[in-house]
């Protein structure tokens, strides 16, 4: 039963859409049952997967070849790429899965196709959207983010987060922000509607009502998103490439590139990691001299905590001090508690109680 109430209307949409996206997945899942894989589903590997999204011709197999390990079928024909393709992109220590996937058909908005490239772009980290500056980049980046909404997926980072929290604990809202319709009472009638009444509700930033009703249905995401501005190389280009600057008004980082002669995919790898807006900690055991490699992958604000909490529950519960070696130390070995909040490039020797 839908309650009966001004959001009524968006609700019913939003079911819809839900419903489309159940039958794609259910034809998907027919599909591995008779191949025994789901050729659409890409298992996440490195420090953290990106959808290269756009049209047909755009140039997205030519710029993950030159990346990346992939190898992609490249053609002069149009929609040559029929399944995602995946490789990875090395930076520094670390790597980051590039997958192209099938281009978006615009002729076919609510299509099955589609909807499945949205879906690889919603499981995945974040989103790199290609534009092709030889046709009108600021029409393909309209349709494409026309679309994402219509998907509950945001490109621009939203001024709000709700975050509702399912517990048997009452009802328990906290205004960490600022509600800019609606008063506490509000929130509590909104959620009632939706029988729900044991919940954690919490509000950061400047949030509307709107927003605390799509996360009750955990609808809305933001995937961090850069733009490749391609075939910078070409007549006319960069004029469309102001154009687009213009259009998005810096809230999108734009990167041109050139799949043709590789200009500005040098810098992909350093984009990409300040997009994602991650650190790297390194581990250090306290019986061993020299730290762990590989780095744990952790986001910005992260603490001493979550790299108990990466390593293993256990040290987490028991977490005694930590010593720091690096940028957020006052000086190497530093002793520090766990809320000590890190920096790229930090080295962590946890010792437990």
């Amino acid at each position: 039963m839908i309650p009966k109430h001004k959001h009524t209307q968006k609700l019913c949409v939003q079911i819809k859409r839900q419903i489309a996206t159940l039958k794609t997945q259910i034809e998907e899942e027919k599909k591995r049952r008779k191949t025994g894989r789901n050729l659409w589903f890409i298992e996440k590997h490195g420090a953290a997967q990106l959808i290269l999204a756009g049209f047909t011709k755009s140039g997205k197999s030519s710029i993950i070849s030159r990346t990346t390990n992939a190898k992609p079928t490249i053609s002069d024909y149009p929609f040559t790429t029929v399944e995602p393709v995946a490789g990875m992109l090395p930076y520094q220590d670390i790597a980051f899965q590039l997958v192209e996937a099938p281009s978006f058909q615009p002729t076919l908005e609510n299509s099955t196709w589609n909807l499945k490239v949205l879906s690889l772009i919603r499981n995945a980290d974040g989103l790199i959207l290609t534009l092709n500056l030889q046709e009108d980049p600021c029409w393909q980046f309209n349709f494409v983010r026309k679309i994402l909404e219509n998907s509950k997926i945001l490109v621009e980072k939203p001024k709000a987060r709700v975050v509702v929290e399912r517990k048997n604990v009452g009802l328990g809202i906290q205004v960490l922000g600022r509600l800019l319709d609606g008063t506490y009472e509000d929130v509590k009638q909104l959620l009632n509607s939706y029988k729900i009444y044991n919940a954690t509700v919490k509000i950061y930033g400047e949030a509307t009502l709107d927003d605390v009703e799509d996360a009750i249905f955990e609808g809305v995401v933001y995937k961090p998103t850069l733009i490749l501005a391609n075939k910078i190389d070409l007549k006319n280009s960069n004029e469309k490439l102001e154009n687009l600057k213009r259009m998005v008004e810096g809230k999108i980082r734009i990167l041109p590139v050139s799949c043709k002669t590789g200009e500005g995919l040098e810098k992909l790898g350093f984009e990409i990691f300040s997009l994602l807006d991650i650190l790297r900690v390194y581990t250090k055991h306290p019986a061993k001299k020299e730290p762990s490699t590989e780095p744990i992958i952790l986001k910005n604000g992260a603490t001493v905590l979550d790299v108990a909490k990466e390593i293993h529950s256990s040290l987490y519960k028991k977490f005694g001090y930590a010593k720091i070696w690096g940028p957020s130390a006052k000086y190497e070995g530093e002793k520090v508690g766990g809320d000590h909040m890190l920096m790229d490039g930090d080295i962590v020797e946890i010792h437990s109680k």
